[in-house]
């Protein structure tokens, strides 16, 4: 089906697209990418400008959003984080669809998180036609360190995805997944709670 909407208006839509040379201003990506390395060129201590910085980059930044550095993203305007996000060292996050990140996340070290695919066909890969998808990591998700989660994808409530999985379709909620591609292993149960009784806090 032919797109009718505005390169601007497909990307921050809730709505996968393929596109020809999707024309988006210059000055976007490089806005990212500006603040991206002002990011991690920062010192330790320097908790309020990073706050600052992550509040340009990204569309929605809540408060207790935590990136380390190395991070990398193509856009920003369509990360969003809706409660306390933590985002370890060297992680991507190819936001050329919308990307929402639900409360208590807990994203290790390496994680890929991209929306944009290309052509299978490899003609029309090499005339430059993209894929993109919306992802969601809904609340309580850990994903685990080197892990990819491609276009499309949700992630359930209090899901777990193992270290290194590739994750190409949804996974339920509740459940610890991991594998390439990533399958649900077993459900998140009361005995996964960790004895705390004979811990000296």
């Amino acid at each position: 089906m032919k797109q009718t909407m505005e390169p601007m208006e497909l990307v921050t839509s809730s709505t996968p697209y393929s596109a020809y040379n999707l024309h988006l201003p210059k000055s976007l990506k490089e806005n990212a990418d500006q603040l991206c390395w002002e990011y991690n060129q920062l010192p330790p201590g320097q908790e309020e400008r990073r706050r600052e910085i992550l509040g340009k980059l990204f569309g929605t930044c809540h408060p207790k959003t935590f990136v380390q550095p190395g991070f990398r993203c193509d856009y920003g305007f369509n990360i969003h984080t809706h409660g306390l996000a933590v985002i370890n060292y060297n992680c991507v996050i190819l936001d050329t669809s919308p990307v929402h990140i639900g409360a208590n996340a807990f994203i290790a070290p390496g994680v890929y998180i991209s929306c944009v695919g290309h052509a299978i066909d490899p003609e029309q890969r090499a005339d430059a036609i993209t894929t993109s998808a919306p992802i969601t990591l809904e609340e309580d998700v850990w994903i685990g360190a080197n892990a990819v989660i491609c276009g499309g994808v949700t992630i359930g409530k209090g899901s777990i995805i193992g270290a290194g999985s590739v994750v190409p379709r949804d996974i339920p909620a509740g459940v610890v997944a991991a594998g390439t591609p990533c399958r649900p292993l077993r459900s998140i149960t009361e005995a996964d709670k960790i004895d705390l009784s004979t811990v000296s806090l």
